[in-house]
């Protein structure tokens, strides 16, 4: 199979320290053709990096998709861009990967749908948590039924943005601090824990969720805390704080209960899942950290040579992205919120239903 020659647009962080280490580990698989960036000069020193000629080169996108040697594109720009970028890159005809979320709001993420017929493309989401292999060898656990009928699951999600926002860091970007999209942080950095939760757990029927407001930009609640009920059955609790430091060791992290034990996962970069068995024994399963973007890359340039299907596709990350709104929803209206599962039927009283009815009976 051939390389697969790529354009990318956005040279920043998640491309230099994301994408391209994984770029270059598949190296027999794909060649960096060209660099579009908005600001030329950033662009420019990382092609000097990989020694990739000036002429290959861009800050106008519109050029650099003209080129007929570019197979597919890799989109990371921030997120109120993605999918206008998208947009541009399906109606020219290109193969493309873009960064999580699809969109930054409802009616964007609407219209991406549309974007692979419309323009015959292949589109996938780099979600790379849903390509991480703790949560693959966890969903093969929890559909094999290692502990049983899993019941209850808790996940904690505690970071400390404010800390990491003077440092070398991804909160040090100035549009997320001040980012011009509902949710903040709680779309660009919880949809990971959503992600993974609905790869592991399926669909969702609803939501029931809390929050403690806050004025600052980088996010609307000090925390959110959600309650969510699986079609399966399978219900849990979700804790996204951006506010605090993890002190207790081992931290709650990602813990499942079943009918015969527990699952438990520290965090993403342990390299250890536990399981510990009702009767008294556990045994600890190893996996390697961080392989996600490597995962969904290879998955890329699989679909793209007609191997395997896009894992993550337009149609995956909307069902991602509905549920970080339904959670806003849920906080904003103080009810439950519906996600996967259509509403119940409203119960009408009788009087309404003769009112309404009332001029078409004779």
């Amino acid at each position: 199979m051939k390389k697969i020659r790529l354009g990318v647009i956005g040279t920043g962080m998640a491309w230099e320290r994301l994408h391209y280490p994984a770029i270059s580990e598949l190296g027999d698989k794909y060649e960096i053709a060209a660099l579009c960036n908005r600001t030329f000069k950033d662009a420019e020193n990382f092609a000097k990096k990989i020694n990739l000629d000036i002429k290959n080169v861009y800050d106008n996108l519109d050029e650099m998709l003209k080129r007929p040697d570019i197979d597919a594109v890799d989109i990371l720009v921030p997120i109120e861009y993605n999918y206008e970028i998208s947009e541009k890159v399906a109606r020219a005809g290109k193969d493309f990967i873009c960064e999580k979320p699809m969109a930054s709001n409802m009616d964007d993420a609407k219209k991406y749908l549309e974007l692979s017929k419309k323009y015959n493309v292949k589109i996938m989401i780099a979600e790379n948590f849903r390509y991480n292999e703790e949560n693959n060898i966890i969903k093969e656990l929890v559909e094999s039924k290692k502990i049983g009928d899993v019941i209850y699951f808790i996940r904690n999600n505690v970071s400390c943005f404010p800390c990491e926002m003077t440092k070398d860091t991804f909160a040090a970007a100035e549009w997320r601090q001040h980012p011009k999209f509902e949710g903040g942080a709680f779309l660009d950095a919880a949809l990971h824990d959503i992600a993974a939760m609905r790869h592991i757990f399926g669909a969702v029927q609803c939501v029931h969720a809390f929050g403690k407001p806050q004025p600052h930009d980088f996010n609307p609640y000090y925390s959110i805390n959600s309650n969510i009920l699986f079609e399966n059955g399978i219900i849990g609790q979700y804790t996204y704080f951006p506010f605090g430091i993890e002190t207790q060791k081992p931290p709650v992290g990602f813990r499942i209960y079943g009918t015969n034990g527990q699952i438990y996962l520290e965090d993403k970069s342990c390299g250890i899942i536990n399981i510990f068995y009702n009767e008294g024994t556990s045994e600890q399963i190893k996996y390697t950290p961080e392989r996600g973007f490597y995962n969904e890359l290879l998955n890329f340039y699989n679909a793209l040579n007609g191997t395997e299907e896009i894992s993550v596709t337009p149609e995956v990350e909307y069902g991602d992205v509905k549920m970080v709104f339904d959670i806003l929803k849920s906080i904003s209206s103080k009810e439950v919120i519906y996600v996967d599962t259509p509403p119940p039927f409203k119960d009408i009283k009788l009087k309404e239903i003769q009112e309404s009815t009332a001029p078409y009976i004779q």
